[in-house]
């Protein structure tokens, strides 16, 4: 690469003709956290406690203490997160490729769908009629599955947490099997708590996104906010996790990069 493409990449920056936009919903003790059932060990809920703020704890500064589970608010799932990608070397957020945390993005508009029926699921032919209006699937794109579910803003409504389990909109087992066999992605974003299906627990393999996805070596984003800000191609993302040792995932701040 020319230090010119970089530094006509830079000036479009500068002057707006790229714009940035932010697709990360913000951490604080309210952000809905997925609950498993007994006897599953449930993740710690966001938590900030102040340290000093300009007075006599600390009299010229300002900081806090946070804590929370490493898939807390929008979030990163590294390959390891699911026991299918265990053995992968490269699969902690401190060993995965820098290389892969700058990727191409698309982006299939399911709202309409997932206003009517909060259940819906993403099948093989809707990932292929987006190919027929947009074209294929780039290799090593991330593939981010838009529902609006982001503007439940009430933590209940956005868990949605019925009698037989979550009512959240995801994926198929063979949408995922189709975009890990049949397309080289890079991963898979959704706007829900987590990447699966709301009743991917009775799926066949159960919670494939996890399963299948993280059994290839790809990469997972869960609670994305901002979708209807992105076209249906030709996004950059920016999703570099916390480089935790050894880490499944992390909160992140995901950037997405657009033509004005």
């Amino acid at each position: 690469m020319s230090s010119d493409l970089l530094t006509k990449f830079a000036a479009a920056l500068a002057s707006g003709s790229i714009r940035v936009v932010d697709l990360t919903q913000t951490l604080r003790p309210a952000t809905p956290v997925i609950g498993l059932p007994p006897p599953n060990a449930p993740s710690n809920p966001f938590a900030i406690t102040e340290i000093s703020r300009y007075d006599e704890r600390g009299p010229a500064w300002y900081w806090n203490n946070i804590s929370m589970g490493e898939h807390t608010g929008t979030h990163f799932d590294a390959p390891v997160h699911w026991v299918t990608g265990k053995d992968f070397a490269d699969g902690f957020t401190d060993t995965i490729p820098a290389q892969r945390l700058v990727a191409p993005a698309v982006v299939i508009d399911c709202s309409n769908e997932a206003a009517s029926d909060e259940r819906f699921t993403l099948k093989p032919e809707h990932i292929e009629a987006f190919e027929a209006t947009h074209g294929r699937i780039p290799d090593g794109a991330w593939v981010l599955m838009r529902t609006d579910w982001s503007k439940r803003t009430d933590p209940a409504k956005f868990l949605n947490m019925q009698a037989d389990g979550p009512h959240t909109p995801g994926p198929s087992p063979d949408a995922i099997r189709f975009l890990v066999e049949q397309r080289n992605v890079n991963g898979w974003g959704v706007e829900a708590v987590g990447t699966d299906h709301g009743q991917a627990f009775a799926f066949e393999p159960a919670f494939p996104a996890h399963n299948m996805m993280h059994g290839a070596n790809k990469l997972g984003l869960a609670s994305l906010t901002n979708l209807d800000q992105l076209p249906p191609t030709g996004a950059i993302l920016i999703t570099p996790p916390l480089k935790i040792e050894k880490g499944s995932g992390s909160p992140l701040r995901v950037l997405a990069l657009i033509s004005a």
